[in-house]
């Protein structure tokens, strides 16, 4: 199966998903995307890069740094953050990071009026097989 494909078979089962997107960070490249309206690729650029700032950005990056280091796990690469759920005015946007490749990110926006459980347990389930068509 395709990435795009995964991607809209993952939307089908998301409640009132409007988008899905799979970022790639090291590449700061949007490797797929499937949405319902038209968005201009210079906006659909900006979604990659802003991923990538959420999870990588120099702030996050330390914080992490810090809690490997009162960890004692200095040497470790493992990544604290593996989620983030943000909220805007009309939309519900879920960030997840791969659990095979840590540098992917799948990114699922749904309407506001979802339910936000539903929206992130099947959202956690979506994540391995579109993963799986990268």
């Amino acid at each position: 199966m395709s990435l795009d494909d995964a991607l809209a078979e993952a939307m089908d089962t998301i409640p009132e998903c409007v988008a899905a997107g799979y970022v790639d960070m090291t590449s700061g490249m949007l490797l797929g995307v499937n949405t319902l309206d038209s968005h201009p690729q210079e906006v659909l650029d900006m979604v990659a890069a802003a991923t990538a700032d959420m999870f990588q950005g120099p702030t996050v990056i330390e914080i992490e740094e810090a809690f490997k280091k009162s960890r004692g796990n200095d040497a470790s690469d493992h990544h604290y953050f593996q989620e983030f759920l943000v909220f805007s005015d009309n939309l519900i946007h879920v960030f997840m990071r791969s659990k095979i490749y840590p540098e992917h990110v799948i990114c699922f926006v749904t309407r506001k009026s979802a339910n936000v459980g539903m929206v992130l347990a099947k959202s956690r389930m979506a994540v391995d097989k579109v993963t799986d068509a990268v």
